[in-house]
């Protein structure tokens, strides 16, 4: 199933987004931009291939970082396959930030896995 995928992004939910952005920033020297989402302010850099996004938001330990797998499409595939095989999917297939979609579930150990496919793309293959 996810044997053509790739860690595309990996989002870190954050107490305070401009101190992450600050860090990430001038700490770190990543190049920062913040962006409104419809869920709020978010935001994102990039290290090397991979995405980091930053939400502001509340998360227990074991909630974040989430790795984020990309999907050419057949999002609601992947769904039915998980379920089928008993796995916990804790967020349906939703719209992402950015208009694209996103399903989150559950390996063994309780981590947060995400899958992710871009707008217009098929919902099923």
């Amino acid at each position: 199933m996810l044997g053509q995928a790739k860690l595309e992004t990996v989002v870190f939910f954050v107490s305070r987004l401009e101190r992450s952005i600050a860090f990430y920033r001038d700490t770190l020297g990543l190049e920062v931009a913040p962006m409104d989402g419809h869920d709020g302010p978010f935001a994102v850099a990039q290290a090397g291939p991979v995405s980091l996004v930053f939400i502001q938001r509340e998360a227990r330990a074991g909630e974040t970082p989430i790795a984020v797998f990309s999907l050419a499409g057949g999002i609601d595939d992947c769904a039915q396959a998980l379920a089928a095989k008993g796995v916990e999917i804790v967020v349906p297939v939703s719209e992402a930030p950015d208009g694209g979609l996103a399903l989150d579930f559950l390996d063994p150990d309780g981590n947060v896995l995400s899958l992710y496919q871009p707008a217009g793309a098929p919902r099923s293959g």
